[in-house]
């Protein structure tokens, strides 16, 4: 393999990549608005001339290049957050600026810039005929990961009926290869109350008291050690063999879990009377060795929902949003955590494209490298679209992406053109390296489904 074929290959793009992230940062798409980045997606693909490129029934945009029968998947989502307080910006989040290094606006690193950077992949793939006999390459653009980790892969895998042999997500890494992380969940909890006139409050039952109890037992959980006397054990209990026997190890490579009230809600007569009833969200995020029915018991488990009794529901959501086409697509709000080995097939092949096109360590712009004295093989801190490709239906997957995990969801965000360069040569040259699917398991660990009826 011509490593600096590539390199210079890669380098060539650079400003049609930048041209392309610009064009579509410029398109608001916040999750289930993604119609404007899709279509502009098939544009690009159809004019570097993929096979096919196909928008699916959820909207995801489908690109393919090669005729085998054996897939190997570039993912990446085209959805953002929104911006927040504008007055935190300091140009406009659609519209921005560009450098010579930097390309600045909502999307650039979470994570329109591992879109651009994977269809100039398989572009250059194409070009240098490195696709490998009996095998297609695919590039998802996917939608509603914001709002819905790996919704978009539960359609693509069961209803397009789409299963590759491994799956690189180019979510940001910050120059890293990542093999895992941790999942998580959204939980419900509901307090019942009685109302009354606010003047007189002793003759009703304050369901924002109840609910102020259990929040802070709540906090107590993601705050609290796992000593002997502590009464509620903190979730730091996971990195513990004494806790979590099994996975302790699994848990100490991913960090523990954690959990934070997000949402509050409330009913109330009037401004002049008792609340008769109470929510709040939950964000748990889930380690090795923690279970969606281990977090629920754990909240359910607390002594002031306990105290409360059937006054008390604790639930996951389930999401129902319709897609930018209008398809409802339910599933429960849970994302299975996964790991895999190191020496996993996949894996190696990311790292060993890297090796030979930039060496063993991380690299990237010089204002980026701060964040990057770490092993080149790692994990992510948030989680991505694994939670379905591996989490949840075991399809090996593995990270590598453009931008840094400390630019998403937060005001000013950019993303750098070197990383662009780097990831698509690294793509093009990782599928060639891949020395194919072997009968080992290639996870360490995986959360898998609930008992559910969900596919």
């Amino acid at each position: 393999m011509d490593f600096e074929a590539i390199k210079k290959a890669a380098e060539g793009y650079r400003e049609d990549m930048s041209r392309f992230l610009r064009d579509l940062i410029a398109i608001p798409s916040e999750s289930c608005e993604e119609e404007g980045v899709i279509k502009r997606t098939i544009v690009e693909m159809e004019r570097l001339g993929f096979d096919k490129a196909e928008i699916d029934p959820e909207g995801n945009a489908l690109g393919w290049m090669g005729q085998g029968e054996k897939i190997i998947a570039f993912d990446g989502h085209i959805d953002t957050v929104g911006i927040g307080n504008i007055d935190n910006w300091e140009q406009d989040p659609y519209k921005g600026y560009e450098t010579e290094d930097v390309i600045y606006g909502r999307g650039g690193s979470d994570q329109e810039g591992g879109v651009v950077s994977a269809v100039y992949g398989a572009k250059i793939m194409k070009d240098l005929g490195l696709i490998p006999e009996g095998y297609r390459i695919l590039v998802t653009a996917t939608v509603q990961e914001e709002d819905c980790d790996g919704l978009c892969w539960q359609y693509i895998h069961n209803e397009d009926g789409i299963t590759p042999e491994f799956v690189v997500s180019t979510e940001p890494t910050d120059g890293g290869i990542y093999r895992g992380h941790r999942g998580r969940m959204e939980i419900r909890v509901d307090v019942k109350g009685i109302s009354c006139h606010g003047s007189a409050p002793e003759r009703g039952d304050n369901a924002i008291y109840k609910m102020a109890d259990i929040v802070r037992e709540v906090r107590a959980l993601n705050e609290n050690d796992d000593a002997e006397g502590t009464e509620i054990k903190g979730l730091v209990k996971m990195l513990n063999p004494q806790y979590n026997p099994e996975h302790y190890e699994d848990a100490r490579f991913l960090g523990r879990g954690t959990c934070t009230v997000s949402q509050i809600f409330y009913t109330s007569p009037s401004r002049c009377a008792v609340a008769d009833s109470c929510a709040v969200s939950i964000d748990r995020r889930m380690t090795a060795g923690e279970t969606w029915d281990s977090c629920l018991d754990e909240i359910r488990a607390l002594p002031s929902v306990k105290k409360y009794g059937e006054d008390v529901k604790v639930s996951m959501y389930m999401y129902d949003r319709p897609a930018w086409t209008g398809l409802k697509y339910e599933t429960e709000c849970y994302f299975p955590t996964w790991i895999n080995k190191e020496s996993a097939p996949h894996v190696q092949a990311l790292a060993d494209a890297h090796k030979a096109l930039y060496g063993e360590k991380r690299v990237g712009h010089p204002d980026a490298m701060k964040l990057r004295d770490r092993p080149l093989i790692d994990k992510w801190t948030f989680s991505t679209n694994g939670v379905s490709i591996q989490g949840r239906y075991g399809i090996p997957c593995v990270g590598f992406g453009p931008g840094a995990e400390s630019q998403a969801h937060a005001p000013n965000e950019i993303t750098w053109k070197q990383d662009l360069v780097t990831c698509a040569a690294v793509y093009a040259a990782c599928v060639g390296l891949y020395k194919g699917k072997g009968d080992e398991d290639v996870c360490v660990y995986r959360g898998g489904k609930t008992g559910n009826d969900i596919k």
